[in-house]
């Protein structure tokens, strides 16, 4: 018979390799499972400058690397699985992932999340290889001396614009509002780029192309369409969280698993812990 767990942490980002520290310096030996993507978004991000330690920023999946390393020096284990469902009605958790099933006294949830897609034709068409990526550090060397367009209005979008500019002969930052979400520091970073022209106030409603992408199609607010050449169209509107296996449970509630009795500041099931 398999014993449980002490602890079982869904996840390997920055939140996943936290908590498995902390629980492996508490000698509780926790089992870390790493899902589609291992390490997290964080391992797509070519300098991460906002990490308390790190004066000069530090590449993202070398920070990853080091946590990760740092959680086994104290005990952490690590496997590869993804979760399908859960039982959470007993004192003993039951995970059920395509290669085993798990068992755990208490469970730390950090599955991250999953970029988000802009719905519009074409996307999906040419997503993964062919002109449509969410992922500017892992496809912009792919795009060398060619425009692209990078849709979004957030931290991400503009580090994504910047970081594009390392290759691309010019980089659309798209955006459906005349003002951006993102922090200061970035929207002048992008303004001031000679490479980067902003156009704003817009909404993507198509990607063209014939093998490859080469028109992001957009409709600005007087209903004037406008056309775009790019080679690339790289998406940064947010993200999904990685929640679709907790869905719901045994009181056939949907999302009971994250309901809180805020009154006391207290989990409702206090052997569930999320962390964001």
């Amino acid at each position: 018979m398999t014993m449980a767990e002490n602890v079982l942490i869904l996840g390997t980002g920055c939140a996943g390799l936290t908590a498995a520290i902390y629980a492996a310096r508490a000698g509780l030996t926790p089992l870390v499972l790493e899902g589609g993507q291992p390490g997290g978004q964080l391992t797509t991000t070519s300098e991460v400058e906002n990490f308390p330690g790190f004066v000069h920023g530090v590449d993202g999946n070398e920070l990853i690397t080091n946590m990760k390393g740092q959680a086994e020096r104290f005990g952490a284990k690590f496997a590869w699985d993804r979760i399908d469902s859960v039982d959470f009605s007993g004192p003993i958790k039951k995970l059920k992932g395509g290669e085993a099933t798990y068992e755990a006294k208490a469970v730390i949830i950090a599955t991250g999340a999953s970029p988000r897609h802009l719905g519009i034709p074409g996307e999906m068409h040419y997503y993964g290889g062919n002109g449509v990526t969410t992922c500017a550090t892992c496809d912009g060397a792919f795009y060398r001396n060619v425009p692209v367009a990078v849709v979004g209005g957030g931290d991400s979008a503009c580090e994504e614009a910047l970081f594009l500019t390392r290759f691309a002969s010019k980089v659309y930052l798209v955006h459906r509002r005349d003002s951006f979400r993102a922090s200061d520091i970035m929207v002048q970073r992008v303004k001031n780029h000679e490479k980067i022209e902003l156009v704003l106030n817009v909404s993507p409603t198509e990607i063209l192309g014939d093998e490859k992408v080469h028109t992001l199609r957009v409709i600005e607010k007087s209903g004037a369409v406008r056309d775009l050449a790019v080679k690339c169209v790289f998406v940064a509107i947010g993200h999904v969280p990685n929640s679709q296996a907790f869905h719901a449970g045994p009181r056939g509630r949907r999302r009971w698993l994250f309901r809180r009795r805020c009154q006391h500041r207290q989990h409702q099931y206090p052997w569930r812990f999320c962390r964001r």
